[in-house]
């Protein structure tokens, strides 16, 4: 049953220096907002630094050409060479940890138009695989499938910027026109992928089209931009990039060892390091918060100290007429929890809001970028840990209350 008495002496005791209970309490409030909002901060913060590589699969890699940093093979160094369809097949039969192998090709300096309406964009020439390496996020319609690529369908999946700009009334373009250089192309598809980390050009402002039919309708040949992969599940990348770079090599003529000449983009690399840096934020956000909690509960424990050398006579009277030692224990101990408590709660709920609004203001077209907001468990884990400060906080200053005798009181008095 609850002891109204008390919390209302509770509340009598506290509010007979307001400003004192309020500086007091404002260390606790200060403390759980900078440990909840690093939280809440860190965990959004990793969500829109992840957004840069969303839908990339995090076991891929992607290979690409430059010129050739070494001689060899009676060859020169600085020697320019291409990727080509042929390499699809080397990899997949010489190198079995490899999973999935697609090609991409790009054409830049193209203009998407519909109607009155045109924009700028990357021409991408892609098959259904690629899905596998960045996963669409479809908003309209369909991905390419193997029949598109098959039957060479004219179709075309558009990106987020390039849909906004041709259709600027919004609704659903499939099954509508438009038109890249000469040629034209079925939209089927809307992909509202927004990551920057994108192959060759913004996934955004891309106009996508299979890859066969982009090879014929703009004599491409058998050269490609990319190729893509993914390692089979619990291969590491890491380790199949040699292998890439001999097979590769072997098949142009170009030094194994010539990394420059072929550089890999090991996503799986690049995922690892942003788990590092975000594990030395959730740290870094738990030893500031937790730090700035316990210097705010020192505050609290000096104070009901001061607290109780001022009350030395009413505890003396309170011993002489029958209170025992553990009453005035839990006085003491109560007054220091209800305090933290109400500073902590209210940090709580003013970081909550604060953390709300910053969600809000990431909110793009109803899709939300980051999630700033703390889980239920981390604000239970803050609450009880309050309450664990409120008891250490209050113990010094109960025990030194406890050990108060009504002589001592009295000559006090």
């Amino acid at each position: 049953m609850i002891d109204l008495d008390r919390y209302k002496e509770i509340l009598d005791t506290l509010s007979r220096n307001k400003t004192r209970s309020f500086l007091t309490g404002f260390g606790v409030f200060w403390g759980i907002f900078m440990l909840v909002s690093l939280l809440g901060g860190g965990k959004g913060l990793r969500e829109l630094l992840s957004s840069n590589f969303k839908g990339f699969a995090n076991n891929s890699g992607v290979l690409i050409t430059q010129n050739t940093t070494k001689p060899y093979d009676g060859l020169k160094k600085d020697r320019s060479w291409s990727l080509s369809y042929k390499d699809i097949e080397r990899l997949k039969q010489q190198i079995p940890e490899v999973d999935v192998v697609t090609p991409l090709i790009t054409k830049w300096g193209y203009t998407a138009v519909y109607g009155d309406q045109k924009v700028s964009c990357a021409f991408k020439g892609l098959d259904e695989n690629y899905q596998e390496i960045e996963t669409p996020e479809l908003y309209y319609g369909r991905y390419l499938n193997n029949l598109d690529n098959l039957q060479k369908r004219k179709v075309c999946i558009l990106g987020k910027k390039v849909y906004k700009t041709l259709f600027p009334k919004g609704g659903n373009p499939c099954g509508k026109e438009i038109r890249v250089g000469s040629v034209f192309f079925k939209v089927v598809g809307v992909d509202y992928n927004s990551g920057t980390m994108n192959a060759n050009g913004s996934t955004e402002e891309s106009v996508v089209v299979p890859i066969g039919v982009m090879r014929d309708a703009y004599a491409m040949g058998d050269t490609i931009n990319m190729l893509c992969f993914t390692g089979k599940p619990g291969i590491k990348v890491s380790d199949i990039v040699p292998k890439v770079r001999t097979v590769v090599a072997r098949a142009h003529h170009l030094d194994p060892t010539d990394e420059k000449a072929m550089p890999v983009i090991n996503v799986e690399a690049i995922f690892g390091m942003m788990d590092s840096l975000f594990k030395g934020v959730d740290f870094l956000a738990w030893l500031v918060g937790i730090g700035t909690l316990l210097a705010g509960a020192i505050g609290v424990s000096n104070i009901m100290m001061v607290t109780v050398k001022e009350r030395t006579t009413e505890i003396g009277i309170r011993r002489a007429i029958g209170a025992t030692p553990k009453n005035i224990l839990m006085q003491i101990i109560t007054e220091s929890i209800t305090l933290i408590s109400v500073a902590g709660m209210s940090g709580i709920v003013f970081t909550v809001l604060v953390l709300q609004m910053a969600e809000l203001a990431s909110t793009t077209d109803g899709i939300v970028s980051a999630h700033y907001q703390i889980s239920f468990f981390t604000a239970v884990g803050a609450v009880l840990f309050l309450c664990a400060l409120g008891v250490l906080a209050g113990l010094a200053p109960a025990l030194r209350a406890m050990s108060i005798k009504p002589v001592d009181a009295m000559r006090d008095e």
